[in-house]
C-alpha cells in the first residue's frame, strides 16, 4: 500500500486550498482502494475531474496574482493532468491494476513535495497580497512594473 494520508504539514492556512487538497488525498486513496474494473474506472474519473478543477482554480489564482502564463507551478499541473488523462484513456485496455498502482505511487510521491513547495509559495503570495480566493479581491495589487512571476512564487524558485 502506498496510501497517502492527510498530514498537518500539508495545511497551508488557505481554507479553500486546504479543503481542495484534503479532497485530492481522499480521492487518491479511493482510487488506490477501488476494486479493479468499473469501481477503479469511476475512481480514476473522479480523481481526474477533481484534479482538473483543482488545478484550474489554482491557475485562476495565479493569473490574478501576476504569475506568468508559463511558470513551473503551472507546468507541473499540466504534466500531472497529461498523465492522469493518459491513464484514464488506457484504463480497461491494459493491465489495469498495475497501471493504477503506478499512477497512485507516483502521485503519492509527487503531492507532498508539490503542496509543501509550490502550493505553499502560492499560499504565501496570496497572504502577502491579501488575496481573497472567494472574491478574487487583492488588498495589495502587484506593482505595475513588476515582472510576472515565472517561478513557483518562492524567491528560491527561479
Amino acid at each position: 500500500m502506498t496510501t497517502l494520508t492527510w498530514q498537518p504539514e500539508f495545511a497551508l492556512q488557505q481554507p479553500r486550498m486546504d479543503r481542495t487538497h484534503v479532497e485530492f488525498v481522499e480521492l487518491l486513496a479511493a482510487t488506490e482502494n477501488a476494486s479493479p474494473g468499473a469501481a477503479a474506472d469511476a475512481a480514476l474519473r473522479a480523481l481526474l475531474e477533481h484534479t482538473q478543477a483543482h488545478f484550474e482554480q489554482e491557475e485562476r489564482w495565479m493569473g490574478q496574482l501576476g504569475f506568468a502564463t508559463e511558470n513551473c507551478h503551472s507546468m507541473q499541473h499540466a504534466n500531472v493532468l497529461q498523465v492522469l488523462r493518459e491513464v484514464v484513456s488506457r484504463h480497461g485496455q491494459e493491465a489495469d491494476a498495475a497501471l493504477v498502482r503506478h499512477l497512485v505511487a507516483a502521485l503519492v510521491e509527487w503531492f507532498p513535495v508539490h503542496a509543501t513547495m509550490m502550493d505553499a509559495a502560492l499560499a504565501m503570495t496570496m497572504a502577502e497580497r491579501g488575496f481573497d480566493p472567494e472574491t478574487g479581491a487583492l488588498r495589495v495589487a502587484p506593482a505595475t512594473a513588476a515582472p510576472a512571476i515565472a517561478g513557483c512564487g518562492n524567491a528560491a524558485c527561479g
